[in-house]
């Protein structure tokens, strides 16, 4: 993202808002000559997050969930808040520093003599205190995409997910989706303009001003040819559902969908819906890179369908691998995948994981060309299947969160592909209630593994599962959902970012010498 240069006392300001030190005094002609200390990690004091709107179905029902884990270090008041998008504003805080929205409750906002007021500015979601999750239901077709803030002690790891169950119709199952944060570019291999399917480009804009967003759409031959996929605007503090198969009249069964925001920023996600396998969202894969991880393949997926994408005019020969239980292998008849330049590329890799724990490694030769990547899976026998989908995953570098986890039906999947290493899992407080309870894992260089999980003690409502590494890696980690419904095994799969709620601050020593000509 291009930013504007701040002059150089706007800068010595924000450093001093971030490490809470500031004083205007003569300079030390000695302090120019002492050594500044390494930096210094400390909690994020402000992030948001975009929640896409669920679904338009009548017979969807969504859940949304939010939490902090505690942190050390973080503030001692904060808020985190999810609203509307039409309606989010930023809490005004008082002399005591205490945001509206802390002393009016969960409800943020009161009426006369203290009573609730139903007014449609009331926040959909708020956290009362780190370490415990949020839910709240939304079963109307209606459901709004959200936008989030938090703020001092809600900050650091912040994060916030949306389940939605279709009981029938397109795209009938279960779809998830961790809520982002807002950028400037995002890539989806995987999305189609299919007759079978049906999907949107969610654009969300948590800001004062307009968004204008370009959408390419490349398929087998090259990039497609759009009608209105050029300069779309986003309205403030608003969400924009646009159906891929309205930008072009060229229908192909695999496309990559790239979105660049000329002005402001957005929140983005598909939502893949298919008449016959249901649905799930698609997150954005990781940045064009000459390596990519997609984590977590269920063990019993019986399809799993790579969509591969490079920018530029370069070809490559993929190299494959699946980081198994027992370490990395290659399969059979797909050693290496061709992907001409510029052109989306889709390959059938079977019943891939058969049985076992998986996770997909591609790479360039010597990484020399970047590509962008996911996978499309299928489970359930035919006639009654699902899918979900798994975009080249970010490594886990410090800390993720999986969120509206439950007792049964949850799968936490481990990999690291190129070093050993030690993780932390932890799961918090139930909803409802129960008793946090934490495990160490050692995943194997080179391996995937199915973890068992940790549940908290008295569990009651759903919980998060909290994932941080402890040595080795780089590591790279999802969560699936599972149940099943009327014989049709409903699930999702979220690869697991890393949080980013820590930052570190340069230890500087005070010289405002730099300031004299």
């Amino acid at each position: 993202m291009n930013r504007t240069t701040l002059s150089l006392i706007a800068g010595v300001t924000a450093l001093a808002a971030v490490t809470g030190f500031a004083a205007v005094s003569a300079p030390d002609p000695g302090a120019a000559e002492e050594r500044t200390g390494a930096a210094t990690t400390l909690p994020v004091e402000r992030t948001g997050l975009l929640c896409p709107q669920p679904s338009t179905s009548d017979l969807a029902e969504t859940t949304y969930t939010s939490f902090t884990p505690v942190t050390e270090g973080a503030d001692d008041k904060g808020t985190a808040v999810l609203r509307a998008a039409a309606q989010q504003s930023v809490p005004e805080e008082d002399a005591d520093g205490e945001s509206e929205d802390e002393k009016d409750g969960e409800d943020g906002s009161t009426g006369e003599n203290g009573k609730k007021d139903d007014k449609a500015d009331k926040p959909a979601l708020q956290l009362q205190a780190p370490g415990k999750p949020v839910a709240v239901e939304a079963n109307a077709a209606d459901a709004p995409a959200l936008v989030g803030t938090a703020d001092g002690r809600f900050a650091s790891g912040w994060t916030a997910q949306q389940t939605t169950e279709v009981a029938a119709g397109t795209g009938r199952g279960l779809q998830g989706v961790a809520c982002s944060a807002a950028d400037t570019q995002f890539w989806f291999p995987g999305a189609s303009t299919d007759d079978s399917r049906t999907d949107y480009i969610h654009l969300t804009n948590p800001d004062d001003s307009a968004a204008v967003v370009d959408i390419e759409l490349y398929g087998k031959d090259g990039e497609l040819e759009t009608t209105v996929g050029e300069g779309v605007t986003v309205e403030p503090r608003s969400a924009e559902p646009l159906l891929l198969s309205t930008l072009t009249a060229e229908k192909q069964t695999d496309v990559t969908v790239h979105v660049v925001v000329r002005s402001g920023r957005v929140g983005a996600a598909v939502q893949a819906l298919d008449d016959e396998t249901g649905g799930d969202w698609l997150p954005a894969s990781a940045d064009p890179s000459g390596s990519l991880v997609l984590p977590g393949i269920p063990k019993d997926a019986k399809a799993v369908r790579l969509v591969a994408f490079t920018p530029g005019d370069a070809d490559v020969d993929l190299k494959v691998q699946l980081a198994s239980p027992s370490g990395l292998i290659t399969p059979a008849g797909n050693e290496t995948l061709h992907l001409k330049g510029g052109m989306t590329a889709g390959f059938d890799l079977g019943d891939l994981t058969r049985g076992e724990a998986g996770s997909l490694v591609l790479t360039a030769p010597n990484g020399s060309v970047p590509v962008v990547a996911a996978v499309r899976v299928l489970r359930g026998e035919e006639g009654k299947q699902e899918s979900a989908f798994i975009p080249a995953a970010r490594p886990l570098e410090t800390r993720a969160t999986a969120l509206d986890n439950t007792a049964k039906g949850t799968t936490l999947s481990v990999t690291a592909p190129q070093g050993g290493a030690e993780i932390e899992v932890t799961a918090s407080a139930g909803t409802k209630g129960g008793t946090p309870q934490t495990k160490t894992y050692t995943i194997k260089s080179g391996t995937t593994q199915d973890v068992e999980a940790p549940v908290p003690a008295g569990l009651k409502g759903s919980y998060a599962l909290t994932v941080e590494t402890r040595s080795g890696g780089p590591v790279y980690a999802s969560r699936t959902l599972a149940r099943t419904e009327g014989g049709v095994p409903f699930f999702t799969v979220q690869p697991l970012p890393d949080d980013r709620g820590m930052v570190a601050v340069p230890d500087a020593s005070e010289d405002l010498s730099v300031l004299q000509k």
